[in-house]
């Protein structure tokens, strides 16, 4: 028999993060499964094989495994200590994304890199290494951000700088993430409230006008008001969603038997996944991935407040921005899907189709354990 000293030994994760791996761990069990059966029938008659996405979304786990497994490596220390390094290089990236012949572009917009057989997402890196810098800006500048306004304008300066570039792709929602997170994040840091309202107000007013002055931004606010007014126009993806839901009733129609995928409801695979998912397992099985969701993003904020009271602020805001990344994606992805929020292409992480943003996750997942490592190993 194992005395309760080896058990713990045996056993390296501890409560939330038990709670978090075990979360995360479902979620890409279910992710797989929801992603197989929503892409099955693009993957035949596009590729000729149906299970194309499903090995691509095999392939792009493997990596993401491999490069969670380098970001679990090392220490926090070292990123406290290159923060500023990874944010030139998500600049970069965002700045070279954009050059005709280099930057690949899809449906009018270019946001990949192709990097051999992987197509990089570098708004999707680009999150994770705002993140980065910003919990080690918020640590070295702690006081100035809690006392002085110069505290809380540079980080925007900086924010304002990635968002520009990320509008220019465009990507309006990946534009949404990143400066939510950010806002969340130096909020979290303790900035004098008039100061944070005043930031939030201006930024609501300029999204409020780059919907107002783009025509296609302005079509898909009124479809999502009314998709029914043009149900084969302008709200048919929605209209499609929706019937999804209706479809799948309290149990759903059963694994495979969806019948939106089957060409009526447009991104099945990607950007409409849980939609599908909803169908064929019903309000149950939607309301038992939120609830995955929100078990996974609470722990990571649970193991941040263990961070911050501990001393340990850089691991805490890392943990923080996390969870404020996955938990605004989660929203506006489900949002978009039920009709509560304008049609958006933006992933559902671990079950949308998208090499980079499974990828990134995961190394987000990774970045929160090893905070949680050395919170009790040292």
């Amino acid at each position: 028999m194992l005395t309760a000293a080896e058990h713990r030994i045996s056993w390296p994760l501890h409560g939330d993060a038990t709670r978090l791996a075990l979360s995360a761990l479902a979620l890409l069990v279910i992710g797989l499964l929801a992603m197989a059966s929503a892409s099955i029938e693009f993957s035949a008659r596009t590729y000729g094989n149906p299970f194309f996405h499903v090995q691509r979304y095999g392939f792009h786990l493997a990596l993401g495994l491999f490069a969670a497994f380098l970001t679990w490596r090392m220490p926090i220390a070292f990123w406290e200590r290159t923060s500023w390094i990874w944010l030139m290089i998500g600049l970069t990236l965002l700045a070279v994304v954009l050059i005709p012949g280099i930057g690949r572009s899809v449906n009018g917009a270019r946001r990949w890199l192709s990097l051999g057989p992987v197509s990089l997402q570098v708004s999707e890196l680009a999150k994770l290494f705002v993140i980065i810098y910003l919990a080690g800006y918020l640590v070295r500048r702690h006081d100035e951000v809690r006392s002085r306004w110069s505290g809380f304008a540079k980080p925007m300066v900086v924010v304002f700088l990635v968002t520009l570039l990320l509008m220019l792709e465009p990507d309006f929602g990946a534009t949404v993430v990143t400066a939510g997170t950010a806002f969340g994040m130096v909020f979290l840091a303790g900035v004098k409230l008039g100061q944070f309202l005043l930031v939030i107000l201006s930024c609501a007013a300029a999204f409020g006008m780059l919907v107002i002055f783009e025509p296609y931004r302005m079509k898909r606010l009124t479809a999502f008001m009314d998709p029914w007014q043009d149900q084969f126009g302008s709200g048919y993806q929605l209209v499609q969603s929706l019937i999804a839901f209706g479809r799948g009733e309290w149990f759903g129609v059963g694994l495979g038997n969806s019948i939106q995928k089957l060409f009526y409801l447009p991104e099945a695979h990607t950007d409409f996944v849980f939609a599908i998912w909803a169908e064929e397992f019903g309000a149950v099985g939607a309301l038992a991935v939120i609830a995955l969701f929100a078990t996974l993003i609470v722990s990571m904020l649970r193991i941040g407040r263990r961070a911050e009271r501990s001393g340990r602020l850089f691991g805490a805001f890392v943990c923080y921005g996390g969870a404020l990344m996955c938990s605004a994606q989660v929203f506006i992805n489900i949002g978009v899907n039920i009709g509560l929020l304008p049609t958006k292409g933006l992933t559902l992480p671990f079950m949308s189709y998208g090499g980079s943003s499974l990828i990134v996750t995961l190394m987000m997942l990774a970045l929160v354990f090893r905070v949680d490592r050395e919170q009790h190993h040292g």
